[in-house]
């Protein structure tokens, strides 16, 4: 009998989420490439272009995703001996195992909380953003100054972690009248970690913790991390004891559900659950694509190229560390924070998600022509927006692919859209950023605004380009979401 009870304990969908969340949580190690690159980058010899390229390769095996969701949806119902070549394919296989975590978590907590996908993903994707916060926290604790130990954790944590939790991470068809309420208090929680982790680093960086020190504050951090056992269940308890439904806006529902659907239940099934092969002949999906290479890409090559930005603007060692440790945290409020938002406003204004890929888009233009001005302060205010609009991305367009082709192919579908963004860190990286930076280096390396302006100022036209796909996408599917989707949200209020 106790043992059914524990089984019942830890057989829900909040279990599930959990797990997740401390999956994704070790899954963003590509994040951290820059704690690495300059040992990379000494001891091979390599010039920036190469180091780019071998970023490329990381970029494209966590990216290119496209097994990871044929497995999910089938499961659900040269010189120096090649060591270049070498390198970039151990970059490549290293970095493409944590799409197999991305989409499980991702697309299971889609279809755990449909009514709510934007804040799921937004939750899911925003622990990956945090994730190379919580690793760089980790290094710094237990190898503090040894990257090459830092590269053996990265080889065992990330696999020791979801093998422990994968067990609880499932699909449940159940509904629960305060979800929502219940994702908020796991938000808070999130938003309070990313803040945590935002005071110690830069608290970190003024005055160097000592090693008791370190220890106390990783402790805190893992406390923080498993807060929401303690949580979810005390909110769900409340819950029952005080259950109340919301009749009028339910018979709302079920109003607009009855006008509705003699119009659009045609379109709802065709929009539907569409295969990989026909999403990518529909237009929409060819949108979402260039706009992903031109965002995602362009972001992909700001971060791995910021260590170098610093060092040729003039910024101190301390100065670049604090800006690649906070890159991590305006990753993660890009992700939560588009994905709840655009919620809110889908459901209070019925507002179509795209319009905020077509913001996000536009404001992250900004940063890139911030950056390129290379004023004092620039590479900071200019890191935050594009950071910022980085991660909004990664919340939206697997959202945006759900509700336009279904959430049946949701994990195939999303990641061939994803390849989007190792070709465009392709072209901005190698192309664009290594080519011109080794243009005008001179020796060793280059000093000066020259190095990257107009690498930027190419990324900022790229991304305006990318909001103007978005745009076009928005206004696309202004109708579908006005019918089909609210329709949706409306009728599972009825339920």
């Amino acid at each position: 009998m106790e043992s059914l009870n524990l089984k019942h304990k830890l057989g829900d969908k909040w279990i599930s989420t959990l797990a997740s969340i401390w999956i994704q949580c070790t899954s963003g190690s590509l994040y951290t490439f820059s704690i690495y690159s300059p040992i990379l980058k000494s001891t091979q010899r390599y010039d920036q272009s190469t180091l780019d390229t071998v970023s490329v390769f990381k970029d494209i095996g966590a990216n290119c995703g496209v097994l990871s969701g044929l497995l999910y949806t089938f499961a659900t119902p040269s010189n120096r001996r090649n060591a270049y070549f070498g390198m970039c394919f151990f970059v490549l296989l290293a970095a493409h195992a944590q799409t197999f975590f991305n989409t499980a978590n991702v697309v299971t907590a889609v279809r755990n909380f449909p009514d709510y996908s934007g804040t799921a993903v937004g939750i899911m994707k925003g622990f990956v953003g945090l994730s190379g916060a919580i690793l760089i926290q980790f290094y710094e604790t237990i190898f503090h100054n040894k990257p090459t130990s830092y590269l053996l954790i990265l080889a065992l944590l990330p696999t020791i972690n979801p093998l422990l939790l994968m067990w609880f991470v499932r699909i449940y068809d159940t509904k629960e009248q305060e979800e929502k309420k219940l994702l908020n208090a796991i938000s808070c929680v999130a938003l309070l970690l990313a803040a945590y982790l935002m005071a110690v680093i830069i608290v970190d960086h003024l005055f160097t913790f000592q090693l008791l020190v370190r220890i106390a504050t990783f402790v805190v951090l893992l406390l923080l991390l498993s807060s929401p056992l303690c949580i979810v269940p005390s909110l769900r308890a409340r819950e029952k004891d005080s259950s109340v439904i919301h009749q009028s806006l339910i018979s709302e529902g079920q109003r607009f559900d009855q006008e509705m659907e003699v119009h659009d239940t045609r379109d709802s099934l065709e929009e539907d659950n569409l295969n990989l092969l026909q999403a990518m002949g529909s237009v929409y999906f060819w949108i979402l694509f260039f706009a992903m290479a031109c965002g995602m890409g362009s972001g992909l090559a700001t971060v791995n190229n910021l260590g170098q930005i610093g060092e040729s603007l003039g910024y101190s060692n301390f100065e670049t560390n604090t800006l690649v440790s906070l890159w991590s945290i305006w990753n993660f409020l890009g992700r939560f924070g588009a994905g709840y938002v655009s919620d809110h406003f889908l459901y209070v204004k019925g507002w179509a998600r795209p319009l905020f890929m077509v913001l996000t888009l536009s404001s992250m233009s900004i940063g890139h022509a911030v950056i390129a001005s290379g004023m004092p302060g620039a590479l900071y205010a200019g890191s935050i927006l594009v950071g910022v609009c980085y991660g909004s991305q990664w919340s939206l367009m697997p959202t945006i692919a759900s509700e336009i082709f279904g959430v049946k192919h949701m994990g195939t579908i999303f990641n061939a859209i994803t390849i989007a963004s190792p070709v465009g860190s392709y072209i901005f990286s190698v192309r664009v950023v290594g080519f011109i930076y080794d243009k005008e280096a001179w020796g060793s390396g280059c000093s000066g605004t020259h190095c990257f302006m107009l690498s930027f100022l190419i990324m900022a036209s790229a991304t305006l380009l990318g909001s103007l796909a978005a745009l076009a996408l928005f206004f696309l599917t202004k109708n579908f979401y006005n019918q089909v989707i609210l329709r949706r949200l409306l009728h599972s209020l009825r339920e």
